[in-house]
């Protein structure tokens, strides 16, 4: 209880501080101080600041998402060396370098990276940062203050900047909200990646924003599924049970429930999508697997590589997840998904598709709406299915647009 009270009290105070407005100030004096003449031999590059950590298949499929859609190099800023992997066909074009303290660090290492960040800035094509989840300041507001400083100041540099498709909470923290509201002020492209999203944005009077789709619709690169996930010619499912969604509320026996009902008419597969510490899908498909396998059920160890989720998906009669980004991918293969709602983020996918039961919240007893959902699409089509097939074709072009005009025609 007083670990608690002591980190709300902290969280508090860094608020205010950030409130005040010098931790932007001081950070966008850094980096214009550091500017210099680029050398115009030197090709320029698109810097895109990734998301942090590794474990994560959306991370790393938002990553290789932007590097599909862009040309020329690619520099990749990452907290840690293995945040991302690059692609065997991406890796004459993608340099990644590791800035561990341009988000998270303070004090002399923070001014260092800010320093560093100038030299990058002062070749680039174009920044742009990563949005997804991590802009509203509800999961790390200092981290989100300094991403969208960043871009400010590649704006004010006179370089293209954009936060790429980024979902906004209703209750958005309030030092996130200015710095947003100061990037879109000086030029920096605001891409919501849903309506509502968007919508929240205008209301807190943030300018430049609109509307795209989530970056990963726009990704098409399909691997293969690994051997013996699926048997030959069986339909199947999949499901996901996120740890995020674990750490607040068991959600198993729901979860047993949902695998029991699916398997009685096709197989199933339980898939990880994020694996770090404190945050493993892994352990809870685990267990979800130990009460509720069965011949017809496999459990899948490891994270598999964007592409051959997206494979996997592509097979699969409906997927049931706990993770946004395995829906997104699922959906963007044509195959209906229905996802637990975390911070609120996915409501605005719902209303892509004008599906509001893909959407379902995650408490005690969720497993009597998924299991009636799945069922309706265990034989096709279901409605979810052709909501997917008519909307499909404008949700990518809107994901497309988190990219324009980073080509060359």
């Amino acid at each position: 209880m007083i670990g608690g009270i002591l980190w709300r009290a902290r969280r508090l105070a860094e608020d205010a501080w950030l409130g005040t407005g010098i931790p932007r100030r001081r950070a966008l004096a850094a980096v214009a101080a550091g500017l210099a003449p680029a050398d115009p031999r030197a090709p320029r590059a698109h810097v895109l600041l990734c998301a942090p950590g590794g474990g994560n298949i959306g991370d790393q499929a938002m990553f290789e998402a932007f590097v599909d859609g862009v040309d020329g190099p690619v520099v990749a800023l990452v907290r840690g060396v293995d945040d991302v992997r690059v692609r065997d066909d991406h890796r004459d074009r993608v340099t990644v370098v590791p800035m561990p303290a341009l988000v998270y660090g303070t004090g002399a290492a923070r001014r260092g990276a800010l320093a560093a960040f100038a030299r990058v800035l002062a070749a680039a094509r174009s920044f742009s940062v990563v949005g997804a989840d991590i802009m509203d300041g509800h999961y790390n507001t200092r981290a989100s203050v300094a991403r969208a400083v960043l871009a400010e100041a590649a704006a004010r540099a006179g370089v293209d900047a954009r936060v790429l498709g980024f979902s906004w909470n209703g209750r958005a923290r309030r030092a996130a909200r200015r710095a947003v509201a100061h990037a879109g002020a000086r030029g920096v492209r605001l891409l919501a990646r849903d309506p509502r999203s968007a919508q929240r944005l205008m209301d807190d009077r943030v300018s430049r924003v609109r509307t795209v789709a989530d970056l990963v619709f726009a990704a098409d690169a399909v691997g293969a599924v690994p051997a013996g996930i699926v048997a030959a010619g069986r339909p199947y499912a999949l499901v996901n049970a996120s740890a995020l969604v674990a750490r607040r509320l068991d959600l198993v026996d729901d979860y047993v429930d949902l695998v029991r009902a699916l398997a009685d008419e096709v197989d199933v597969v339980l898939v990880p999508h994020v694996s770090r510490p404190n945050d493993d899908d892994i352990d809870v498909c685990r267990r979800i697997h130990a009460r509720a396998g069965d011949a017809r059920v496999r459990l899948v160890d490891e994270l598999l590589a964007p592409a051959d989720v997206r494979a996997l998906a592509r097979g699969a009669q409906v997927v049931v997840t706990g993770r946004m980004h395995l829906a997104v991918i699922a959906l963007s293969q044509g195959v209906p998904a229905i996802v637990l709602n975390t911070q609120g983020k996915v409501d605005g996918l719902a209303d892509m598709f004008g599906r509001p039961e893909l959407c379902l919240a995650p408490q005690r007893g969720f497993a009597v709406a998924a299991i009636a959902s799945a069922r309706r699409e265990l034989s096709p089509p279901g409605p979810l299915r052709q909501a997917v097939d008519e909307r499909l074709p404008h949700v990518r072009a809107l994901s497309r647009r988190n990219t324009e005009g980073l080509r060359e025609p």
